[in-house]
């Protein structure tokens, strides 16, 4: 196959690609729209803005954006500017609607945050602010496998091809010395590309041995008896890792420069706020993932999904760094140039008036 042939065809899986699901998350194309607090009498707009559309995913790694529309957060911080909301299921869909305008500012994982930011030669997007760390763990059927040796031979589950957890998996693999094809993920572990709205049904069948998925379907599997045999938070310095960013258009940021800092406001004070009332916000996080889906999360799922959860205003830019060079070790990425990815000039801004540090793009900032 020549080379250009090869490298058009890993563009288009790259392209095809969702986050870190997140992300992460669950997968799909729809969106809704979900105005939940409205916009106070004879408040005033901001950048003579009628709304700020924000999106996300109903998904507890997306706590921040889920606490801030139950509780008004979002709204409060806009004044007369109607907070509007869309919750995506894949971050393909996601990065679609900001390019076209859809939506202004989203919440998101990694992985669909590098393949727009590379995909539009770097013209689209964003990353503005961070958002969770951690919440990705190695599930696994505790009869079939008693230790990590034990993986090899076995029959893993991953949410997508090249998506975030996709790619740490089958990095965890090489550095055990093992081999597996990523295109296909057969080889010395098979990898199997299962939707995180099937992989527990999927389990529990007995056709998966075990699962590198996020939360809530990490702990929905061990609900079903599965045992955690790794948190991807210990291969991680100081044991944290981005799951969710906060990204903008390009485009809006630079009209609407006030509006993206009202956001990036409520998203460090929801943080805070999180921080400070854990039990309340865990219930309206998952009171907004019931208007959101139609369904909240069982106890036994939202309590350990939420432990394992770690907010943060930081997007741990070197931390992204590190995952895009991961996936281009796999061979599901052609080397990007990431420079001007970050634009962390509002929130560092924003951090400052609230009295907090400022964090750092890893030398990946606009210029």
């Amino acid at each position: 196959m020549p080379a250009s042939t090869a490298l058009r065809r890993t563009l288009a899986v790259v392209a095809a690609l969702p986050l870190l699901t997140l992300a992460a998350c669950g997968y799909g194309s729809e969106s809704k729209d979900d105005d939940s607090a409205k916009v106070a009498d004879g408040a005033e707009k901001i950048d003579g803005l009628d709304s700020v559309r924000i999106g996300y995913f109903g998904n507890i790694t997306h706590a921040t954006p889920l606490v801030a529309n139950q509780k008004g957060f979002f709204q409060k911080e806009l004044g007369g500017t109607e907070a509007k909301y869309a919750v995506f299921n894949a971050g393909p869909s996601e990065i679609e609607a900001l390019n076209s305008g859809s939506i202004d500012i989203g919440w998101i994982g990694p992985s669909p945050s590098i393949n727009g930011y590379t995909k539009s030669g770097g013209k689209n997007l964003r990353i503005i602010g961070g958002s969770a760390s951690g919440g990705v763990k190695l599930v696994v059927n505790p009869d079939k496998i008693k230790s990590l040796d034990d993986v090899k031979g076995k029959r893993i589950a991953t949410p997508q091809l090249g998506n975030t957890q996709d790619v740490a998996f089958l990095n965890w693999i090489a550095e055990q010395g093992w081999k597996v094809d990523a295109q296909s993920g057969k080889g010395d572990v098979t990898v199997v590309r299962s939707d995180n709205k099937v992989t527990p049904d999927a389990y529990k069948s007995g056709s998966l041995d075990g699962a590198w998925v996020p939360e809530p379907t990490a702990s929905k599997l061990v609900a079903e008896g599965g045992k955690v045999l790794l948190d991807e938070s210990s291969l991680w310095p100081d044991e944290k890792f981005v799951i969710t960013n906060i990204i903008v258009s390009q485009k809006f940021l630079k009209e609407h420069p006030k509006a993206v800092e009202a956001v990036l406001g409520a998203s460090v004070d929801t943080n805070k706020w999180i921080a400070d009332n854990p039990d309340e916000a865990k219930a309206a996080a998952n009171e907004q993932l019931k208007k959101d889906s139609g369904k909240a999360l069982p106890a036994d799922v939202l309590d350990p999904s939420w432990e394992s959860i770690k907010l943060t205003d930081d997007p741990l830019a070197a931390t992204l760094d590190a995952q895009a060079s991961h996936a281009v070790k796999a061979g599901l990425l052609e080397k990007p140039d990431l420079n001007g990815i970050y634009d962390l000039t509002l929130l560092n801004k924003v951090l400052k008036a609230k009295g907090e540090p400022a964090v750092d793009d890893a030398g990946l900032g606009a210029k």
